[in-house]
């Protein structure tokens, strides 16, 4: 069975991969899971300067689900070189790098510094930022905006390009199209969604940040539908991710048309979920003699 799926020029050697920002630096799991098991690893968002993040309490946990604020803390550029790069260089599989910024010109210089690196196997465009020159809108949710962050990036970089959606918008289609327009690889649908817990015995908010963004089984539904939505707007691939627990939410990721799917929230109780959706994905082709993962990808039939 070939298990192999392409991103841009870049060939995973299976379709599970695992969600920036739920899977730190790749070494902080790596007495916990064979990461050369895995498709690639992601790790967390690095801008060009370190960054702190927010104050403390930054997660919670709610109904099939959490809420995080954490606020891109990371070490920057120089930070991950020097901290986490030489772990992950040695590798059999591709390190796929979250990078973001405040601005076009940081998202192009934060591309350029990693393309310089040498060895990366893509980057992961992060719009779901706050775009300071414009009054702090998110460059995920403007196709103008988008559509120049990731010809910035593309300009800056030969290595594959994937866009991480931003889910609030109230349709992703153009904004797919945009990110496919300005040279995206591939897209990775969907980030997290504005949410917000109160403790009612304190009243107060769950999260210092009082809101943070919502993840788990909870969304995955939504994120399903917007990776159809995206798959029938561009051409190029969908990495899937929202909620997946095992095999079986992977495939459904795949059938609405993601080529690959990335576990997030799982991680955090259950660092060897990644490992057991692939062995899932594998059992369900033999059960079904499918020789070929691809043929999973875009297969849901509807109104027939």
């Amino acid at each position: 069975m070939n298990l192999s799926v392409q991103i841009g020029k870049l060939t995973l050697q299976n379709p599970v991969t695992v969600a920036s920002g739920t899977f730190g630096y790749g070494v902080e799991y790596a007495q916990l899971l064979d990461l050369n098991q895995l498709g690639a690893v992601v790790v967390k968002g690095i801008r060009l300067e370190p960054v702190r993040g927010n104050p403390t309490p930054r997660t919670c946990e709610v109904t099939s689900g959490m809420i995080n604020a954490i606020g891109l803390q990371g070490p920057g550029v120089d930070g991950f070189i020097k901290k986490y790069w030489p772990f992950l260089k040695t590798l059999k599989v591709p390190t796929i790098i979250n990078i973001w910024g405040t601005t076009v010109e940081e998202y192009a210089e934060v591309a350029q510094r990693f393309d310089a690196l040498g060895g990366v196997g893509a980057l992961e465009v992060n719009v779901s930022c706050p775009n300071i020159k414009e009054g702090g809108g998110q460059f995920g949710t403007d196709c103008k905006l988008l559509n120049q962050v990731v010809a910035a990036c593309r300009k800056a970089t030969t290595l594959p390009l994937i866009t991480k959606m931003s889910p609030n918008v109230v349709s992703i289609a153009p904004y797919a199209k945009a990110a496919e327009d300005a040279g995206s690889d591939a897209l990775a649908v969907t980030n997290s969604y504005p949410a917000m817990a109160i403790d009612i015995e304190t009243r107060r908010p769950k999260i210092a940040n009082v809101t943070g963004g919502l993840t788990g089984p909870c969304i995955k539904p939504i994120a399903i539908k917007l990776v159809w939505e995206a798959a029938k707007a561009v051409k190029i691939p969908i990495i899937g991710m929202g909620g997946i627990q095992n095999a079986a939410d992977a495939i459904e990721f795949m059938m609405a048309g993601a080529s690959a799917v990335a576990v997030g929230t799982a991680n955090f109780y259950e660092p060897q979920t990644a490992l057991q959706v692939i062995a899932g994905i594998r059992e369900f082709m033999q059960q079904r003699g499918i020789k070929d993962v691809r043929k999973i990808v875009g297969s849901v039939e509807v109104g027939k």
